[in-house]
């Protein structure tokens, strides 16, 4: 056999796997999913390099990169959102970097979500890392990286079982999750709730919440079951004091520079809402934040129209609700004069 026919029957053989492979999860419901990843955000943040007076920039946890409906937001304010929140992080290394490394002087939509924004400053939390990597790889990503990610997005968008993300979600298909899964019973130990995908996101970073999660009650109740694990553990007490005072002297920098800065407090519901109501009093946490940094501020539990929101795990709108949050948040603020036209 000469290297020709070795070489078409290679590529013959490879193109037959990848199409069964692809077949089958195709079959099993998974469709292709772009990933959220530190290049997605990354691209993002390259945009506060050249800037212009119609920029808004959001930053702060999943909920208010959930809840914000970035089309809407573009369309309703004729404004150019850059969304720089970070799943499961802190805001603090974010609202850090572009106060100090940038001229960015417009508008700043932080979301605060209490257990998030006000459990340390500590570098070497968690929530900090998560934040300040993305930060870091910004600063640090080579063109080799870049180049990977712009070759990636085709792939993610075509083939379900192709995945370029930074989070480990158990609904995953790729080779080192499918490995993950195989629990032998002698070596195994606890086996947590499986943490399954419920993001659909974009280039431009404007995510929606999967429709699953509304229609299959089953499968959000599987982040139900995780949301329940991590919050029924003992965490370190809040550091109250500490948290305020670093975001209040980062806030009054950025004011000082012609910064507009908003506070948005998003909904959240059952073991979460709970969970923030006796560990982070409203009147000892966002209101203290709120009278420091003078900054313009809007609370969910401030508005009629935000109560009984669907939020399908507790802690993150469903994209019907996010999009009439979107909307009245935008009605109000315009009200306010906050926003201009």
């Amino acid at each position: 056999m000469n290297l020709k026919q070795s070489l078409i029957i290679a590529v013959s053989l490879g193109i037959i796997a990848i199409g069964s492979w692809e077949f089958y999860w195709r079959s099993q419901g998974h469709e292709p999913n772009l990933d959220d990843n530190k290049n997605l955000w990354a691209n993002q943040r390259s945009k506060l390099e050249n800037f212009d007076k119609n920029t808004v920039v959001f930053i702060g946890s999943s909920r208010i990169l959930y809840d914000i409906q970035l089309d809407i937001w573009k369309e309703q304010t004729q404004t150019n959102p850059v969304m720089l929140a970070a799943q499961g992080s802190s805001p603090l290394p974010v609202f850090k970097d572009i106060v100090e490394n940038t001229d960015f002087n417009g508008m700043l939509i932080i979301g605060v979500t209490p257990p998030l924004l006000f459990a340390t400053t500590y570098p070497g939390a968690e929530f900090m890392k998560r934040s300040q990597s993305l930060v870091d790889y910004y600063y640090n990503r080579t063109y080799a990286q870049q180049l990977n990610h712009k070759l990636s997005v085709p792939l993610q968008k075509n083939l379900a079982f192709i995945r370029d993300g930074d989070e480990g979600w158990d609904s995953d298909v790729d080779l080192k999750t499918l490995l993950k899964q195989i629990h032998l019973n002698e070596r195994s130990g606890p086996i947590y709730p499986p943490f399954n995908n419920f993001e659909e996101i974009t280039l431009e970073r404007h995510m929606k919440m999967p429709e699953r999660m509304v229609t299959d009650t089953a499968y959000a109740n599987t982040v139900k079951k995780v949301w329940t694990a991590l919050l029924s553990g003992d965490f370190p007490p809040p550091e109250r004091e500490g948290t305020i005072q670093v975001f209040t002297e980062l806030a009054k920098k950025f004011q000082a520079k012609g910064g507009k800065l908003i506070l948005v407090r998003c909904p959240s519901d059952g073991l979460f809402k709970e969970v923030e109501s006796k560990g982070f009093p409203r009147e000892q946490f966002w209101d203290e934040l709120v009278v420091k940094t003078g900054a313009h501020a809007y609370n969910y539990q401030d508005y009629e129209q935000f109560q009984n929101l669907f939020l399908p795990e507790w802690s993150h709108l469903a994209t019907k609700d996010a999009q009439f949050f979107t909307t009245e948040l935008i009605k109000i603020m315009k009200r306010d004069n906050v926003l201009n036209n």
